[in-house]
């Protein structure tokens, strides 16, 4: 199993900081978000990491470099430009697993990645409760099925796994992945769970500079 990492974001509501700086570098308690990910992943014991790339990519390529600092082999999936989630993931399939891990760079969070190393539905999702900018949740989680109810309904981290098939028939091209997850939780084949730990969606300047000391 190896793990992708989505970086290839423009972070508009992030100006005029990522104006300069892609929202994966902007530093929280002193590191670049990004590199929080990353070694958690490595701590998994995955070994590969893919990244889709896109704004100011070469900032991304020059900090990070092959990944060997970190324990890792980074692989970056370029983008002419930002293909939104699934679209991103469907492009770097090539070098992908046939499972793998994918955490939104934007989000700052201690959830254990190693929890996600023995999934066996087609894709599982990590729900959070409902942050104050999302109180009305993405999902409903009933005894470990995603579904789509709109009572009891919780938050989707950008944390999740999946495998090829999920993703199976898809062309290259500009798509989200919402649509996908709302089909598969219709059919009952999309599994989850909740975590209760620490979880920041660094979306906007308030929400950054909220964990950013």
């Amino acid at each position: 199993m190896n793990a992708m990492i989505l970086a290839a974001g423009r972070g508009e509501r992030l100006r005029p900081y990522t104006d300069s700086c892609p929202k994966p570098l902007l530093e929280v308690r002193g590191r670049p978000l990004i590199e929080y990910h990353l070694e958690a992943l490595a701590q998994a014991g995955i070994e590969q990491v893919v990244m889709n790339v896109s704004w100011l990519a070469e900032q991304l390529e020059t900090r990070l470099g092959n990944g060997k600092r970190f324990g890792l082999e980074i692989i970056y999936s370029r983008e002419d430009e930002a293909l939104e989630t699934a679209g991103g993931i469907v492009k770097a399939l090539p070098y992908l697993d046939d499972q793998f891990i994918v955490i939104n760079g934007d989000v700052f969070t201690d959830y254990p990645c190693e929890r996600l190393l023995n999934i066996e539905s087609g894709a599982h999702l990590v729900l959070i409760a409902n942050p104050e900018h999302n109180p009305g949740g993405d999902f409903s989680l009933d005894q470990g099925l995603i579904g789509n109810s709109l009572e009891r309904r919780h938050t989707f981290a950008g944390v999740a796994v999946y495998r090829k098939i999920f993703f199976e028939g898809l062309s290259e091209g500009k798509q989200a992945l919402a649509p996908l997850l709302r089909e598969a939780a219709d059919k009952g084949s999309l599994s989850g769970e909740l975590y209760t730990g620490l979880w920041t969606d660094v979306g906007t300047l308030e929400r950054w500079q909220s964990i950013a000391d």
